[in-house]
């Protein structure tokens, strides 16, 4: 199997082109993922013709369970689809199984893709639908306990669940601690994605994130955006602002026109093989 490694801000995934979905994807995706004895990655990520879209992404996590969308994901689809020639557009759409068919925007520069700008579509709130236990239309300022701590959070689904935490200092705190404890909470059905921050300014934040599926990652796009509506419902930050995580920055802005939530940010490729 030929693939392509490719990374959003360091999160890092094995990307492969397909006719179908392998059956076989969630065992192919621990396996190719594992750093010891695979080619090493958050996550398998195929690129499968779309009935309703220029092209379908699946991702699957590198503890083999399927996601439903990936922020940083779907920026290394749209270069790869481009700076591979299987598309000239530098408009399209990419279908994800959590939020729909996603618009992309491709920054090109000297016929290679730099910048992507995604339409990340609307955040969804309702605490059933994200899902969690709390029937709420919000869920805002919520308690949960976690290693004999109680902290505050905020949920919201950005076509994943997120859980937004407010920390005093997101870049040194400790992940390994809290992020599985809460990654498995009882308050939440299918796992969730944990995002630590820490607002600095009204149009700057630092977040940290535990991903559901794959532990401590560099980046994560949803979450990114996810992290930048909590800040927004809890009055911290304005609705257009820099997110910053361990492998970079990514561009959010929740627009009071649309109510979308909409992710500028680079991906690149880092090598192709053949998986043996």
């Amino acid at each position: 199997m030929n693939f392509t490694k490719m990374h959003g801000l360091g999160n890092d995934f094995i990307v492969m082109e397909a006719d179908r979905l392998p059956g076989d994807a969630s065992e192919q995706a621990v396996a190719l993922c594992d750093r010891h004895f695979g080619i090493g990655a958050d996550g398998l990520v195929y690129i499968v013709p779309s009935a309703r879209a220029d092209f379908q992404m699946r991702i699957f996590n590198a503890d083999g369970s399927e996601a439903e969308q990936c922020g940083n994901a779907i920026r290394c689809v749209a270069k790869y689809v481009y700076d591979n020639r299987l598309t000239d557009k530098t408009e399209l759409t990419i279908e994800t199984i959590g939020a729909g068919v996603q618009p992309v925007r491709l920054n090109v520069h000297n016929g290679k893709v730099a910048t992507v700008r995604v339409d990340m579509g609307e955040p969804v709130l309702g605490g059933l639908d994200i899902p969690t236990t709390i029937d709420a239309d919000v869920v805002l300022d919520q308690p949960i306990e976690a290693g004999g701590t109680t902290m505050r959070f905020t949920a919201v689904s950005m076509g994943n669940p997120h859980c937004v935490i407010y920390v005093d200092d997101a870049v040194n705190f400790d992940l390994h601690r809290y992020g599985p404890q809460i990654e498995t909470h009882p308050l939440f059905p299918k796992r969730v994605n944990v995002e630590f921050a820490t607002v600095r300014s009204r149009n700057y934040v630092e977040m940290r994130v535990w991903e559901r599926g794959a532990g401590p990652t560099l980046a994560c796009g949803t979450g990114a955006c996810a992290t930048l509506v909590a800040s927004v419902l809890g009055g911290k930050t304005d609705r257009r602002a820099t997110v910053n995580l361990a492998g970079g920055d990514l561009e959010i802005e929740w627009s009071e026109a649309d109510n979308r939530v909409y992710m500028t940010g680079p991906a690149e490729i880092v090598f192709r093989g053949e998986w043996m």
